[in-house]
């Protein structure tokens, strides 16, 4: 069987989004490629989510052009996205991978054995057959992060998957990116927290007001930032 093609680069070229007269993202130019984790930082309204939905296929440009692995072809076989607000099925965790297999095409045969191994990886083996609803917050995203993995992505794109979860349910969300790192995912992740860019992301991705305001190595980007505009985001003042 021939292996699907790589959605790897990631590239947008003159990418404009727009509702009404409203710009959202201001002709951006960007290419993601393999390797370590691209974060995505800026205030809030920056655009953030809307860059992950472009990146997934989920919106198309109002201008410019998306293309994955050369194709401008916006199905998702090769990517996953999670929100930072995913909703639970109302069903046992276990059946919450369950249908995630099932939409991403898994044999019947192959996916009790398929839900343990993704339940065992993001650590909630011993809560299968609990209700998803009744998950903790941290327990809950973790079982987002397994349903996203069910689809065996390239790339995986994460909206702020920790927020408003606590220091332990941050370190067991970013263990488990880390592991899909290690596994050859490419992470793309939106984020608030500076302390996670600087823990997790290899390059940085900074948008103000829609646009792309800086694009640079972590350490260049969080110690030696080029721009007024990033070098007062990092201090912790407004940037408008």
């Amino acid at each position: 069987m021939r292996a699907p093609a790589s959605d790897l680069p990631l590239v947008l070229e003159d990418v404009s989004l727009q509702a009404g007269a409203t710009v959202i993202l201001d002709c951006l130019n960007l290419t993601i490629v393999p390797g370590a984790p691209t974060l995505i930082v800026g205030p809030n309204g920056a655009g953030k989510t809307s860059l992950l939905r472009l990146c997934m296929g989920l919106d198309a440009p109002s201008a410019g052009r998306v293309t994955w692995g050369g194709r401008a072809d916006r199905a998702m076989t090769r990517r996953a996205i999670l929100f930072q607000r995913p909703v639970m099925l109302r069903r046992t965790a276990a059946a919450n991978v369950d249908y995630a297999l099932a939409q991403a095409g898994c044999p019947r045969h192959e996916r009790a054995d398929r839900v343990a191994a993704l339940l065992d990886r993001v650590g909630l083996s011993g809560l299968a057959q609990r209700p998803a609803r009744r998950l903790s917050g941290g327990e809950q995203q973790r079982l987002a992060l397994a349903r996203a993995l069910a689809r065996d992505p390239e790339i995986l794109l994460l909206d702020e998957p920790t927020a408003n979860l606590d220091p332990a349910a941050t370190r067991g969300v970013e263990e488990i990116v880390l592991s899909a790192v290690q596994s050859g995912i490419k992470i793309v992740m939106a984020s608030h927290d500076l302390g996670q860019v600087r823990r997790l992301a290899g390059d940085v991705i900074f948008l103000v007001r829609g646009a792309l305001c800086e694009r640079a190595c972590t350490a260049d980007f969080l110690d030696h930032p080029t721009t007024p505009e990033a070098a007062a985001f990092l201090r912790g003042d407004l940037v408008i």
